[in-house]
């Protein structure tokens, strides 16, 4: 039974995970400055990943896990907000994190330090960087029905023009940026208490930019930090078939985002970043 506060819980989805979610959960257990509970959400893996979870299980020395099983792939925001809905109940900090990440605490306390030092900023996120060492566009202007034709246009120059208008020109040390890809979050669970779950209108994506998009609309910043910094491997399921089931319900998670927040061609005047085509 949990009797005490945690500092920060982080909210992880596996689905067929075997491959990351090992060095995921033991890159959090290092983390000592704060008291740590990770809710993992498996949505019905098939490989071994269960098996491996009850492994870590035994071996972690400092972080609660709790491992939450779904007999099937329940999506993001179904199984997200299982995950949330208990965190919010014992934790300061919430980090919603993908699987295939890899944290440090430097970061993590980075992301924290912004969170307590601002209340204006809702969202921050991390430098998101590949094993290759390159660095992910994670933190992109809010899409729009104009910008994602841009970019599926058979013309190279204009998808060009959509990947340009995507980016946000990074100068500071943090950025406002539309949305944060949910790779990695931070956010008190003061905001969840205020603005909700997970929208669960939306399978798999773009419940990031949904959340995001609220977090706006309620007065909230959402931020990118350059200064701290984790390895994603980023695994891009939507791309790896065109005609995928995860592809389909990215389509219609966006017209569902089109229509409720009338986005089609710009972004609602109540997010205010500045965007610059670089």
């Amino acid at each position: 039974m949990e009797t005490g506060q945690f500092d920060i819980s982080f909210i992880i989805l596996t689905w067929n995970s075997e491959k990351y979610i090992e060095k995921c959960l033991q890159s959090i257990d290092t983390i000592r400055n704060f008291s740590t509970k990770i809710y993992v959400i498996d949505n019905g893996s098939k490989d071994s990943t269960i098996s491996v979870l009850e492994q870590i299980k035994a071996k972690m020395t400092h972080a609660a896990l709790e491992i939450i099983l779904l007999s099937s792939n329940k999506g993001t925001t179904v199984s997200r907000n299982l995950g949330l809905k208990k965190a919010c109940e014992n934790s300061k900090y919430i980090c919603v994190l993908d699987s295939d990440t890899i944290v440090n605490e430097q970061a993590i306390t980075q992301l924290i330090e912004i969170l307590s030092a601002d209340p204006t900023i809702g969202i921050v996120g991390p430098v998101l960087q590949g094993l290759d060492g390159r660095i992910q566009n994670s933190g992109r202007a809010i899409p729009t029905l104009s910008l994602k034709l841009l970019k599926v246009l058979p013309f190279k120059n204009l998808r060009e023009m959509g990947a340009r208008r995507e980016q946000i020109h990074k100068t500071k040390d943090i950025t406002d940026v539309g949305y944060l890809m949910s790779a990695c979050w931070m956010m008190p669970s003061s905001l969840i208490k205020k603005i909700g779950f997970l929208d669960e209108n939306i399978f798999y994506a773009p419940e990031d930019v949904e959340y995001c998009m609220r977090a706006w609309k309620s007065g909230y910043r959402v931020c990118y930090a350059e200064n701290a910094s984790i390895i994603h491997v980023w695994q891009r399921l939507s791309r790896k078939k065109l005609l995928s089931k995860h592809n389909w319900e990215h389509i219609k998670g966006l017209i569902y985002l089109f229509h409720r927040y009338h986005c089609y061609f710009n972004k609602p005047d109540y997010i205010h970043y500045k965007n610059k085509e670089i």
